[in-house]
């Protein structure tokens, strides 16, 4: 079905607006794409989910169902019934994980049939809770630039209501119990998304994965866990939660590595424009030219071309161009928004040459 989700869930109409990762607002957008908090919970006298059989899985879907209805306007989708197409949809727009998406459990046992919902909030998208995936709950909240303490509230707000409705495995020594080791504690993972194009170009992106592993932070791809860094789209992300107050995380993110990290690329950008301007100025219309002209392109070329323009927005290199259609761009030529976009399923020589007309006719006044 290529018309809006379907009711048993998924986004609803508005597809083609982007998501809050990239309205490209808040503190530092320029640099950080987006923020995210993140919390594991599990349901006490329930088996986690890697130990869970189906029916033990089918049951605390149920239960965290009717909990979840209560925390507000969120649309539910049965992910384990979704078409393929609308689960891929909902990783795009950075609602779900992959493993999420591939109903795949440890060990890699399971499948897409595995029971396991997800539940939005519409319009902005900006709280999405998934249910058994890793575990039971993950409570997700996304802000644009960077502003962790404020989706750390909204995050905060909504496991406590979760928690008037459910009962958590907690440990008094441990903290909040989950599957994996790392997780256990506040069961907190903070992430920034952030666009580093200037590092990439000067070869100094290993100043940014020094800096992370220093403090026992990833660096993961623009997917998370196990993705690449596609389109200079890195994320940064605590490791480790035991030991640590959900404030000391957010203190070691929002104000000490992400602000170094920030600075870095500021300074490569500068760097560029001032001593590498007409080798930069090359780069940066090249990629437009080939953007507003190409046939063919695939998805990580356009991605690696739009980093580049964005780069030239951002540093005025091409003048008085607006940044948002950029942004949305970076969605838009992924493989399941472009499907949506054009209406109906393609084959890969049909996305190639569908994802070059639309970034022709969107770039056609850029520059």
């Amino acid at each position: 079905m290529f018309g809006s989700v379907s009711n048993s869930g998924g986004l609803g109409p508005d597809y083609t607006t982007p998501t809050e990762w990239l309205r490209g607002q808040g503190r530092c957008s320029d640099v950080v794409m987006s923020s995210r908090v993140r919390l594991a919970r599990n349901l006490a006298a329930h088996r986690f989910v890697p130990q869970a059989d189906r029916t033990q899985r089918a049951q605390v879907l149920s239960l965290c169902r009717r909990a979840v209805e209560r925390v507000g306007p969120l649309r539910w989708v049965d992910v384990h019934t979704a078409q393929e197409f609308e689960r891929r949809l909902l990783v795009e727009r950075q609602l779900m994980s992959r493993q999420h998406a591939r109903g795949k459990l440890a060990g890699g046992i399971g499948g897409p049939d595995e029971p396991r919902g997800l539940a939005v909030s519409l319009p902005d998208e900006r709280l999405s809770i998934m249910v058994n995936e890793e575990d039971h709950l993950r409570i997700q909240v996304m802000r644009s630039g960077l502003g962790l303490a404020d989706a750390l509230a909204a995050a905060d707000a909504a496991d406590d209501m979760l928690e008037e409705e459910l009962e958590y495995a907690f440990s008094p020594r441990f903290g909040y119990l989950t599957a994996c080791p790392t997780n256990v504690g506040t069961g907190a993972r903070f992430s920034v998304m952030m666009h580093l194009p200037g590092l990439k170009l000067l070869g100094d992106i290993d100043k940014v994965r020094r800096a992370a592993e220093d403090m026992s932070l990833a660096v993961r791809g623009f997917f998370g866990e196990g993705s690449e860094a596609v389109g200079d789209l890195f994320q940064i992300s605590n490791q480790t939660t035991l030991g640590k107050t959900e404030q000391v995380l957010l203190h070691e993110m929002e104000a000490e590595i992400i602000p170094r990290v920030i600075d870095y690329e500021r300074h490569a950008r500068r760097m560029l424009v001032e001593k590498r301007r007409m080798t930069t100025l090359d780069r940066v219309y090249r990629a437009l030219g080939t953007l507003r002209h190409a046939r063919l392109i695939s998805t990580d070329e356009a991605m690696e071309l739009l980093s580049l323009v964005r780069l030239g927005v951002l540093t005025q290199l091409i003048p008085a161009a607006d940044i948002k259609p950029i942004n949305a761009l970076l969605l838009f030529v992924q493989q399941a928004h472009l499907q949506q976009i054009v209406g109906r399923e393609l084959t890969q020589q049909e996305r190639r040459s569908e994802r070059a007309r639309i970034l022709r006719e969107r770039l056609a006044d850029v520059g």
